[in-house]
């Protein structure tokens, strides 16, 4: 996969990665740096917190790079209603993308019903829009049978993507989880890997278990791992 992935063009491979930045304390010149760098790396997406999503969506303004709000973030633990509300603002505000965070306590408390209405309606908000839905499941705080259901109820719902983790949790994304995932989602569900992916090794990992997008604030470090190793 490394050899293959070292085949692409710039253009293509910018296309695996998800340009980050969800840090609480930042500033607009933050958001135009992050904009500009995703631009030149030819990122398939900026992910931000859905307050940022206008401001971006302005910056990027005749550019092939979506933006993307990540929604319930980072704990999971707002309502069905609010999570709907934020998708839908984002939504008006100009996102092209959403990752929203799964409530852990319901899938804790074996409360399958809970998880596969909020996946459905936020899913279906993103579907009638013309939306990319991304399910994040955090999979640090989950054990693989809770990872399996998890897959089975998106199965039954067909998100865009699910997604190991917000990368403010106690680990994340892991090649297992990656592996785990595709064996248990459908296509063509993909999966996104995110969470301490810094290094194109890292990248290249867990493309070659399965993930065909990639989250991370290491972006123009990991494109230039690229072109130098082309070179």
């Amino acid at each position: 996969m490394r050899d293959n992935l070292l085949k692409m063009d710039i253009q293509t491979f910018g296309k695996y990665f998800d340009h980050t930045l969800l840090k609480p304390s930042v500033s607009n010149a933050d958001f135009e740096l992050l904009c500009k760098e995703g631009i030149n790396c030819n990122a398939a997406m900026l992910a931000i917190n859905s307050a940022a999503v206008g401001l971006c969506k302005r910056l990027t303004e005749g550019h092939n790079i979506h933006v993307g709000a990540a929604i319930g973030f980072p704990l999971g633990q707002t309502t069905v209603e609010t999570k709907v509300f934020e998708t839908m603002d984002s939504i008006n505000n100009g996102a092209d993308e959403i990752d929203y965070v799964i409530n852990i306590v319901e899938l804790k408390s074996k409360n399958y019903n809970y998880i596969k209405d909020e996946m459905e309606r936020i899913v279906t908000s993103c579907r009638e829009h013309g939306i990319i839905s991304k399910v994040i499941f955090e999979n640090c705080y989950l054990d693989d049978d809770e990872k399996k259901k998890l897959c089975e109820i998106a199965n039954h719902v067909k998100p865009d993507f699910i997604k190991t983790s917000t990368g403010f949790g106690t680990g994340g994304a892991a090649t297992s989880d990656v592996a785990l995932m595709r064996a248990y989602a459908d296509y063509p569900i993909k999966i996104k890997a995110s969470g301490g992916i810094k290094t194109f090794d890292d990248a290249a990992k867990m493309i070659e278990a399965g993930a065909e997008r990639i989250g991370t604030s290491s972006t123009v470090a990991i494109m230039g791992e690229f072109v130098n190793l082309r070179q």
